[in-house]
């Protein structure tokens, strides 16, 4: 057996534990670029005690998610501005930004150079510069990953610019900056890290390192997302959710993802719907259309057992099996309002092209079968009517 297993060069969770920051970042340079969302008065306390420290500070407000637009315009900024590090503190758009702005930093060329499907696909060859990611939601796990994921709307899809060196040298996770998330957010963002732990842990790259982190984060998910998407400030509740999504992030990196998140990038670039939300109406059919296929053409195949173990514990029944996962799924997602694919902006007409694209996807290289494309088409016929969960 051989594995890798790359993270950050530190994790610190807790609840607290942003304040811990300021003094990390002082130590990093001079001039930091603070990547955030919409608010900038989320961070106005980080700006004046950086400054405090005698460190000059220039923002880069992220509206919507990333694009290689985006990613441009804050690399711009971040050198005009002679910056030397990079602070992200937001959800998984501005971490995303803010590792390919830590990228940009430090190697040269153009953006299109490092991208994947549509650029070049060249290899970074210089570490980022050293780079403070702090989430405020808790799904992406993009704090401790080593892609950034970016719309390219000129070819209506999102691609990623990949690396272990783009991985955030500090992750700070702290479960009380996700209290003010919205219940739709928290249900969204909590659905993909469920999403991407169950996909790490049936994936043909799984090895036994993730395959612990999985089985703690599935447990923490499947009790805690209800509860935080009803009450907000349920401290342990945002606790588990927080862990569930750095462990997502642990797991996707080191083990892959699958069938979900192979259409998620097609379909985030088509159209105007979150990440979250696209990936939460997908699960339940391609978890149901993965076990019917393992079953007809690789009923050895260990993965067949491990979706029994996730039905298992997200059901608390040690006689569950993988039918169980697809029922209590679909139950999560109406209880959380998940709209269909449909209702996300999907029409029938772009199932071949989304199929197409989503062949192309690096994510389904880890899925635990290949899927055919009438299996493909079959997932997304499921998930476009709501009638189905």
């Amino acid at each position: 057996m051989k594995f890798e297993f790359a993270t950050a060069t530190r994790i610190i969770f807790g609840s607290g534990t942003a304040s811990e920051a300021v003094p990390i970042a002082s130590e990093m340079g001079k001039h930091a670029c603070i990547v955030t969302g919409n608010s900038i008065e989320r961070v106005r306390f980080l700006i004046e005690q950086l400054r405090e420290k005698k460190i000059e500070c220039v923002t880069f407000s992220v509206s919507g998610e990333p694009t290689t637009a985006i990613v441009k315009s804050g690399t711009e900024a971040a050198r005009t501005n002679e910056c030397d590090f990079v602070i992200s503190i937001g959800g998984g758009s501005v971490l995303d930004t803010g590792k390919a702005i830590a990228a940009m930093l430090t190697n040269h060329g153009e953006l299109e150079d490092y991208l994947e499907v549509v650029g070049k696909g060249k290899p970074l060859t210089n570490r980022a510069a050293p780079h403070i990611a702090i989430p405020t939601t808790a799904g992406t796990g993009a704090e401790v990953t080593r892609n950034a994921v970016l719309g390219v709307p000129e070819y209506q899809v999102k691609v990623s610019m990949r690396s272990q060196l783009m991985i955030p040298t500090i992750a700070i996770v702290d479960p009380m900056l996700t209290y003010s998330m919205p219940p739709y957010v928290t249900a969204y963002t909590g659905l993909d890290a469920l999403t991407q732990l169950i996909e790490a842990f049936v994936s043909n790259k799984s090895n036994p390192m993730t395959d612990g982190i999985c089985r703690e984060g599935i447990t923490a998910d499947g009790r805690s997302l209800q509860k935080a998407y009803e009450n907000g400030h349920d401290a342990n509740a945002r606790e588990d959710m927080s862990l569930a999504g750095l462990f997502g992030g642990l797991a996707l990196a080191n083990a892959g993802l699958g069938a979900v998140h192979g259409f998620a990038g097609p379909l985030g670039g088509m159209i105007p719907a979150p990440h979250g939300a696209i990936c939460a109406s997908l699960l339940p059919f391609v978890i149901e259309t993965n076990v019917q296929a393992l079953k007809a053409r690789k009923p050895d195949s260990k993965s067949l057992e491990r979706y029994n173990i996730i039905a298992q514990i997200l059901t608390n029944n040690p006689n569950a099996q993988a039918a169980d996962a697809v029922e209590w799924i679909k139950n999560l997602c109406t209880v959380l309002h998940i709209p269909s694919l449909e209702k996300l902006g999907l029409k029938k007409q772009a199932f071949a092209e989304v199929v197409s694209k989503a062949h192309k996807s690096s994510s389904m290289k880890g899925n635990p079968i290949e899927l055919t494309d009438v299996e493909l088409a079959e997932i997304l016929e499921k998930a476009f009517d709501n009638n189905n969960l």
